[in-house]
C-alpha cells in the first residue's frame, strides 16, 4: 500500500514540476505508518521536502499535491497537518482488497522480488569446533536463520553459511584435553592441559576415539585412529566429532546450511599468503618491530593492525580478511555477518583490509548483525551450568526445557543488539503473557473456526468474486484488515533492514487485533453474506500468522 501511494504522489508532484516548468528533480518520496489512527493510515513529507525546491510554502505545496492526485479506489480522503504533513485515509475497497490478495496467494503472501535473485549470504553461528553450543551461538542462529528465510522471501538468492575455526590454539586445546581424557586424566588432576576443556563431552569424545567410532560430519567421514599418543588422529577425530555434533544440535533446531567452510582451506588453498601478498603490493603494509603491519588508519579504523607477528604466524585480522575476499570473489552482492558482540571488533578492521586490497568492494560491505548476550532465567534465578558442556548452558539444555518454537521465538524476539532476559518460566507459560503462545493460538482459534464450519455442514471454500467484504465495517474489523494490509511491508522492511525481530513484533500485533475481534464477534452466525466476509477475514488472519511463524522457523498448529 506503501508503494502505491508514493506512486501516486509522485505522479501528482511530477505533474505541478511540469505545470510550473521547473527544471528539478523530485526528491525520493517517503510514505510512512501513521502512529494515531486519528491521523489517518499513512503520511508523507513530500510537501516539506519538495517547498524549497519548488519555492512554494509547504502547506500550499501539499494542497496542490491532494487535488493533483490521480483518481484512485485507495485513498478515502486526505488531510494536511502541522507545517505541511499529508495524511491519508485509505478507503474500504483498499482494505479490502489486501483481504482478497491473501487469500489468493495463500503462502506467498508477503513475498516480493525486492531481491531481484540478486546474491546473498547469510553467515551465521559459526562456532568453533570444540564444544556444544551455548545459547548465545541458538540466539545467532534464531536470527541468522529467520533472516535468510526473510531475505528469500524477498527475492534474494540466498546462501547460509558456517564458517568453521578449525585452525589455531583452541584446536589445540581440545586435541590436548583429549588425549588427557584418553589417558585417564580429569580437569581436578595434575597434568591436566592449563587451557583445558572440563566439560563432559571431553569424556564421551575420548571414549568414543579409544572405541575405533567413525563420524560422518558434513564433508568427510573420519574414524577414530583409537590410539592416545597421535594427537593430530586425536584432533581431525575431535573437530569431526564436534562438528557433527553441532549439525544435529542445529537440525533439531530447524537450521541448516548450504555451505560449510573450513579456516584450514584458506591455508591449504594458499588463499591467506595470497592476501599477504596482495597487501603488499598495494603498498598499504609496513614493518615494525619485525613484524607486518597494515595501515587500516588510512581506511576509518582507530589504530594499524598486525597481519604478520614476530613468530610467522599471522593473527586473526588477516584469514577473516582473506575469506571475505573469497566471498567478495564468489560474487555476493550482499553479505550479512550475524555474529557475537565480541566479534564488535572485527567489523572496521575487516573492511579496513577489504577496502587496502584495491578491489572495489564497497565501504560499507560485509554487513554486520551482533547480537548481545542472553541470560537464562528460572523460578527468578538465573541458569548458568550444563553439566555436560562444564561451564554454559547448551542450546540442547534450552530446547529440552521449552521446545523449538519457544526458543526460536524468543531469541529472535528483540533487536540483536539488545540484551536478552530468556524466562524460562514465561516461555512454558500458556497464557496471553508468552508471546509465542499467544500468536500460535490465535491461528489454531483460526482453525478451529473453521472445523464449527464444517460441522454444522457449511463449506469453508470461499468465492472470492462474490465475497461482500463491504460488510466489514466492526472497528475491530477494520483495523485486523490494516494489519493483514502491512504484512508485505513489514517483510520487506525486515529484509532491508536485517531485523527479523519485526516480523516478531508484527505477529504479535496482529493476534492481539485479531483476539479482540473474536472476543468481540461471532463468526458462525446466520447471515450468510456477512458469514462469509468474517470467514475470510478470519481465514486470511490465518494465512498471515501461518506465513510470518514459517519466517520465524516457529510451527503455526492447528489446535492447542
Amino acid at each position: 500500500m506503501k508503494d502505491t501511494v508514493a506512486a501516486l504522489l509522485s505522479e501528482a508532484l511530477q505533474s505541478i514540476i511540469t505545470a510550473r516548468d521547473a527544471d528539478i528533480s523530485a526528491p525520493k518520496i517517503q510514505v510512512e505508518t501513521t502512529r494515531d489512527a486519528a491521523h489517518g493510515d499513512l503520511a508523507s513529507n513530500i510537501a516539506l521536502a519538495s517547498a524549497k525546491l519548488l519555492k512554494m510554502p509547504p502547506r500550499e505545496l501539499a494542497q496542490a499535491i491532494c487535488e493533483a492526485l490521480p483518481e484512485n479506489t485507495i485513498i478515502d480522503r486526505t488531510d494536511i497537518a502541522g507545517p505541511g504533513f499529508i495524511n491519508f485515509f485509505l478507503s474500504k475497497d483498499s482494505q479490502g482488497a489486501a483481504l482478497l490478495q491473501v487469500l489468493r496467494e495463500g503462502e506467498k503472501f508477503g513475498h516480493s522480488d525486492t531481491g531481484a535473485g540478486r546474491k546473498v549470504q547469510v553467515e551465521f553461528v559459526s562456532a568453533n569446533p570444540t564444544g556444544p553450543l551455548h545459547v548465545g551461538h541458538g540466539r545467532g542462529a534464531a536470527v541468522g536463520d529467520s533472516l535468510a528465510r526473510i531475505l528469500d522471501a524477498c527475492g534474494w538468492e540466498v546462501v547460509r553459511e558456517f564458517y568453521y575455526n578449525d585452525a589455531g590454539a583452541q584446536i589445540n586445546n581440545l586435541a590436548l584435553s583429549v588425549q588427557a581424557r584418553c589417558k585417564g586424566l580429569s580437569p581436578q588432576d595434575e597434568g591436566w592441559p592449563e587451557d583445558g576443556y572440563r566439560g563432559e563431552y571431553i569424556a564421551e569424545l575420548a571414549q568414543a576415539y579409544l572405541a575405533g567410532e567413525s563420524v560422518e560430519a558434513s564433508d568427510k567421514s573420519v574414524t577414530a585412529a583409537g590410539n592416545g599418543d597421535d594427537l593430530d588422529a586425536i584432533r581431525e577425530f575431535a573437530v569431526a566429532w564436534l562438528r557433527r555434533e553441532q549439525d544435529l544440535d542445529l537440525q533439531s533446531f530447524g537450521v541448516s546450511f548450504d555451505v560449510f567452510f573450513l579456516e584450514s582451506s584458506l591455508y591449504e588453498s594458499g588463499e591467506v599468503a595470497t592476501t599477504v601478498e596482495r597487501l603488499v603490493d598495494s603498498g598499504n603494509t609496513y614493518t615494525n618491530d619485525d613484524a607486518l603491519w597494515l595501515r587500516t588508519t588510512d581506511f576509518g579504523d582507530d589504530k594499524d593492525r598486525v597481519m604478520r607477528k614476530k613468530d610467522g604466524g599471522y593473527t586473526y585480522f588477516l584469514p577473516d580478511v582473506a575469506y571475505h575476499l573469497n566471498k567478495w570473489r564468489r560474487g555476493f552482492e550482499r553479505v550479512i555477518n550475524e555474529q557475537g558482540a565480541d566479534h564488535h571488533s572485527t567489523v572496521t578492521r575487516v573492511r579496513a583490509g577489504l577496502q587496502a586490497l584495491g578491489e572495489g568492494i564497497p565501504k560499507g560491505w560485509p554487513e554486520y548483525v551482533l547480537h548481545q548476550m542472553v541470560t537464562v532465567m528460572r523460578d527468578g534465578e538465573e541458569v548458568k551450568l550444563s553439566k555436560r558442556a562444564g561451564s554454559y548452558l547448551t542450546l540442547r539444555d534450552l530446547i529440552g526445557e521449552v521446545g523449538r518454537d519457544a526458543t526460536r521465538y524468543f531469541l529472535v524476539a528483540r533487536s540483536p543488539n539488545s540484551q536478552l532476559t530468556f524466562d524460562i518460566d514465561l516461555a512454558l507459560s500458556q497464557s496471553n503473557d508468552n508471546p509465542v503462545f499467544y500468536i500460535q493460538y490465535a491461528h489454531a482459534r483460526v482453525c478451529s473456526v473453521r472445523r464449527k464450519f464444517i460441522e454444522e455442514g457449511l463449506s469453508v471454500e470461499l468465492d472470492l468474486e462474490t465475497l461482500a467484504l463491504e460488510r466489514l465495517v466492526e472497528p475491530q474489523e477494520i483495523e485486523v484488515l490494516k494489519q493483514l494490509a502491512r504484512f508485505p511491508e513489514i517483510v520487506a522492511r525486515a529484509g532491508t533492514s536485517a531485523e527479523p525481530q519485526q516480523i516478531a513484533n508484527y505477529l504479535r500485533e496482529l493476534a492481539g487485533e485479531f483476539h479482540a475481534y473474536y472476543n468481540a464477534h461471532k463468526v458462525l452466525i446466520e447471515d450468510a453474506e456477512l458469514r462469509s466476509a468474517r470467514l475470510a477475514l478470519t481465514t486470511a488472519v490465518g494465512q498471515v500468522i501461518s506465513n510470518g511463524l514459517t519466517l520465524l522457523g516457529v510451527s503455526a498448529p492447528e489446535s492447542m
